[in-house]
């Protein structure tokens, strides 16, 4: 399976338990890989024959800043969800979700999860 991916997306989103977290957006770090095939693409030359990671890439943005999860456990799998659903080409995902600001003692904290559409049947 080839990889498509997508590294350190910086958007603003609410993200978290604490009530200055309900209220104010903070920075959440995404990084994706998409498996998918892309020997047809690369072979026709065609954006249509393959993932079209710009398009993925403002998706993920509008859909991050407009949402509001307690956990990043959620927020991850969400993602998830969003990107197998909205991509038929994409046969699995990796998803990391990270808050560069959730702990004074570490650079980020985060989740990375690894899913197929058979896992959201």
């Amino acid at each position: 399976m080839d990889k498509i991916i997508l590294k350190d997306i910086l958007v603003r989103g609410i993200l978290g338990i604490n009530p200055e977290e309900r209220t104010t957006k903070q920075d959440i770090r995404l990084n994706i890989t998409l498996l998918t095939d892309i020997r047809r693409a690369a072979e026709s030359r065609n954006i249509e024959d393959t993932v079209n990671y710009f398009t993925i890439t403002e998706r993920l943005i509008e859909f991050v800043e407009n949402s509001s999860y307690l956990l990043l456990e959620t927020l991850v799998s969400e993602v998830a969800k969003l990107l197998l659903r909205e991509n038929p080409l994409v046969v699995k995902v990796i998803v990391r979700v990270e808050k560069p600001t959730a702990l004074r003692y570490t650079n980020a904290v985060g989740i990375e999860i690894e899913r197929s559409r058979e896992d959201f049947a």
